[in-house]
Formats: structure tokens, sequence, C-alpha cells
């Protein structure tokens, strides 16, 4: 009788979890859609487009970048950052280029999908302080080129400085789409932690 208990609350455990995980995703394009539309009234008309207009926005502040690659005549689509730390010294890779960088990868809900270092996740907002949470000499970046990933990595990267750390949310048009990839699911914003470490010379 005990055995008979014992599997059937095994059953309800795992019922339970596949609908946790279910019910985590529900109106999942509705509301990252809302997220990223929340950003995009916290950044106001703070769009920058160059180096100049970059360097004029302070640590901390949230602006956007539009990404050309998907824009079209009829939409045009933001990646929405802010500095968690700045350095106007840092060089700034080119679209040909190769970089190393730190970064973590979170959803909305905050939780991880990729990463080489533990970073802020997309839930943790307001003031980030760059010496509570950075990459350890236990971590080591990635190096990957320019245009080797996803369109809006591509926007922020040609802005950003070698040094640098950004917070960044890219919505799902100029990410995984509506199929998504992997484990992460269709119509996903991705945000992501990246410190730039360096434009690679070969």
């Amino acid at each position: 009788m005990f055995l008979y208990i014992l599997i059937g609350f095994c059953v309800c455990l795992t019922a339970c979890s596949e609908q946790e995980e279910i019910s985590k995703y529900d109106n999942w394009q509705v509301r990252n859609e809302a997220f990223i539309d929340s950003l995009a009234t916290l950044a106001s008309d703070r769009i920058v487009a160059n180096e100049a207009q970059v360097a004029s926005v302070a640590t901390g502040q949230l602006f956007a970048v539009k990404d050309e690659q998907v824009s079209t005549d009829q939409h045009s689509y933001y990646i929405y950052c802010k500095k968690i730390s700045a350095y106007y010294e840092g060089r700034r890779a080119l679209y040909t280029e190769t970089v190393s960088a730190f970064y973590y990868g979170s959803l909305i809900t905050g939780d991880r999908f990729d990463g080489n270092f533990i970073g802020f996740p997309a839930n943790r907002q307001g003031s980030l302080n760059p010496e509570e949470i950075a990459p350890t000499a236990f971590d080591a970046p990635t190096t990957f080129s320019v245009t080797a990933v996803i369109s809006g990595w591509t926007a922020i990267l040609q802005l950003m400085r070698t040094g640098e750390r950004w917070m960044v949310y890219i919505p799902w048009q100029c990410a995984y789409g509506s199929d998504g990839y992997s484990t992460i699911p269709g119509y996903s914003t991705l945000a992501f932690d990246i410190q730039l470490e360096e434009v690679m010379d070969y």
C-alpha cells in the first residue's frame, strides 16, 4: 500500500513540476513585448546611433540602439541598453572584427540560459554596481566574430568600448524570433550583462 502511495506522490510531483514549467511561459509573447515596451518608455527619446551619442549617455541611464539588420521601412526595432561601467579610452570593434567578452544571458523571468560568468539577470532593476557582481579569476571570456552572433549583439558590439560593461535587453525580433533556440522559447526577450574585454588582432 505504501508503495502505491509513494508512486502516486511521485507522479503528482512530476505533474505539478510540468504544470509550473508550462505556466511559467503563459502569454509569453505578450509579456515579453510588454517588457520591451516598458523599457522604451523609460528610454524615452534617448536613441543613439554613433560613438559621440553613446559617450553622452550617463552610466546607469537607459538608451536605445536601432537594429538596422532587422528594421524595415514599416517598423524599427531597438535594443535597450545601460552602461554598468564606462571606459572612454577603450577600443571599439568594427563590423568585420572579432572580440572577446564576458556575458551572462537571462530571460525576463531572471532564469539564466547561457553565460561564462555570473552576472546580473534581467529582473535585477535599478542601480547595478559592477563591484557587487563581476567576472572572477576562474571565469574565461568567449571569443567570437561581431557578425557571428544574433543581430542585437552585432548592433551593440560596434558601439561598446573595450573595458566597458553594459546591461542589454534584446527583443525577440533581434534575437531568436518566434521559433526560439535550444532552451530559449520563441518570442523571448534576451537580457545580457556584457563586459567587452578585447578586440582581437590577427
